[in-house]
C-alpha cells in the first residue's frame, strides 16, 4: 500500500482519494485473518476489526446515500441501535463484511464523481447546512479515526503492523 494518496488536479479528485486511503487501511487490516480474530475484542476497547468494517460501511452509506441523494435506502444489516453497527449478527461473516465495504466504496465514488458540484447540500439532519464537501471531509475523519483503531487492534490480535499489510 502506497504511502501517499497521487496528486490530483481537484478537490473532488483530493477528497476521494483520501477517503479512499483510509478505506485501503482499514480492509488492509483484516486481511488475512480468521473470522475468530477478526471478531476478537483483544483490547480494552470494545471494538473488533470486523465491527469497524461493519460500521465503515453502514456510516458511508447512510451519509453518501441518504445525506446526499435523499434515498430512503434499507440498511445493509438492520441495526436496531447505534451501538449494534458494531456487533456481530447473524450472517455477518468477514467475506461478506469485506464485499459490502468494497461495494459501499465504490457507490460512493460513483455518486460523487455525478454530483453536479461539492457544494451540493446534504440532507441529513434536517437544517444542518452541510454541504457533500463536509460530508467526505467527515468520512475520511470517521475512517481515519477506524483506520487508527484498526491499527491497533490489529498489533493487538497478531503484531502486524499497518505499514506492513
Amino acid at each position: 500500500m502506497p504511502d501517499f494518496v497521487p496528486p490530483v488536479a481537484d478537490e473532488r479528485s483530493a477528497l476521494l482519494g483520501y477517503l479512499g486511503k483510509q478505506r485501503d487501511g482499514l480492509l488492509a487490516a483484516v486481511g488475512g485473518l480468521t473470522e475468530e480474530q477478526a471478531w476478537s475484542v483483544p483490547s480494552a476497547s470494545e471494538l473488533s476489526l470486523a465491527g469497524l468494517l461493519k460500521h465503515g460501511a453502514v456510516t458511508e452509506r447512510r451519509w453518501v446515500q441518504a445525506g446526499l441523494l435523499g434515498r430512503a435506502l434499507p440498511e445493509l444489516w438492520p441495526i436496531v441501535d447505534p451501538a449494534g453497527e458494531f456487533r456481530r449478527e447473524d450472517g455477518d461473516t468477514v467475506a461478506r463484511l469485506l464485499t459490502a465495504y468494497r461495494e459501499v466504496g465504490a457507490e460512493t465514488e460513483r455518486t460523487v464523481a455525478e454530483l453536479a458540484s461539492m457544494d451540493v447540500p446534504c440532507l441529513l439532519p434536517e437544517a444542518a447546512q452541510w454541504s457533500a464537501r463536509w460530508v467526505l471531509l467527515h468520512l475520511i475523519e470517521e475512517t481515519a479515526r477506524h483506520a487508527g483503531h484498526a491499527d491497533v487492534i490489529r498489533q493487538s490480535i497478531d503484531g502486524a503492523h499497518a505499514a506492513d499489510l
